[in-house]
């Protein structure tokens, strides 16, 4: 079993490291608050102090960090992996990044003998902790191949989409999907309010007809229960919207849906809403 060192372990990056760690897997472990790692650590996982510790030992680094800042700073700061990982390592970035960023992992990755995919992850909280997580792959067919058993703890819907930063690209076409999806849910959940109607036998109608949508099985429940945890955070919503128009703006598409989005959830932002969960969009509506 290859020996796996994992980067980041908040509200995904956690379950998604005890999965690892379940199947067997000798597992290193480091994020920046140690405490978060603690119970990890009871259940046979090895803290290492720093990111340069780890990339010396692990055969495969896999990186679970807040945003494009931190993964280049994982990556090529100081006493980062890149700098200090192993020939033959692999690495594996599963936060959602820049394309560009991806890129250049790859090709820095690539002079050293050092293997990288970029794999971002879509199903939440709930995906990370029951191993449903759908994956979407950039690199060589051949790294994805020796990496895909691994992967296949972690999700069931895996796919390489092609080259370094294809798997990015893809994560992006998911969130701007989510973002608008996200206004309709609210608004289909607000009016049903408004009109009197029981929300929750609403649901048992629409979401499994043409309207059906994860977000509306999954994130709706929680909004008329009130529960605006974060299964992802509205702040890390907002950074990937971010990303996307940026995306776009640089091959000339327009996507007017995805910036009305990313205009509620920065006023939500601004409301003191930016670590509740996605759902708490809701909020607006209610309110109104």
């Amino acid at each position: 079993m290859k020996t796996i060192g994992f980067i980041g372990l908040g509200v995904m990056g956690k379950s998604m490291a005890r999965h690892l760690l379940k199947a067997g897997y000798p597992l290193l472990a480091y994020t920046r608050t140690k405490e978060k790692a603690e119970d990890l650590l009871q259940e046979g996982a090895v803290w290492k102090e720093t990111v340069a510790d780890l990339a010396r030992e692990a055969d495969v680094v896999m990186t679970m960090v807040g945003d494009p800042r931190d993964v280049e700073q994982v990556y090529f700061g100081e006493g980062g992996i890149l700098e200090n990982a192993r020939p033959g390592t692999y690495v594996i970035d599963m936060t959602t990044s820049t394309p560009t960023l991806a890129q250049s992992i790859y090709e820095a990755a690539k002079q050293k003998g050092i293997h990288a995919l970029d794999a971002p992850v879509s199903g939440g909280d709930i995906g990370a902790r029951e191993g449903t997580l759908t994956i979407m792959v950039g690199g060589d067919e051949d790294v994805f191949l020796a990496c895909k058993p691994i992967l296949e703890r972690l999700g069931t819907n895996i796919v390489r989409q092609g080259g370094a930063g294809a798997g990015q690209h893809t994560k992006m076409c998911n969130q701007i999907a989510i973002a608008t999806n996200m206004i309709g849910v609210c608004e289909a959940m607000a009016y049903a309010k408004r009109a009197g109607l029981d929300p929750f036998k609403v649901l048992e109608s629409i979401a499994k007809g043409a309207a059906g949508s994860w977000s509306l099985s999954n994130l709706a429940p929680r909004m008329l229960s009130g529960d605006f945890a974060p299964g992802f955070y509205v702040k890390h919503f907002i950074k990937d919207m971010k990303i996307a128009l940026e995306e776009a703006e640089r091959m000339n598409l327009p996507l007017p849906g995805l910036a009305l989005a990313k205009q509620l959830y920065e006023e939500l932002a601004q409301a003191g809403e930016e670590n509740s969960g996605t759902q708490a969009l809701y909020k607006r509506y209610v309110k109104a």
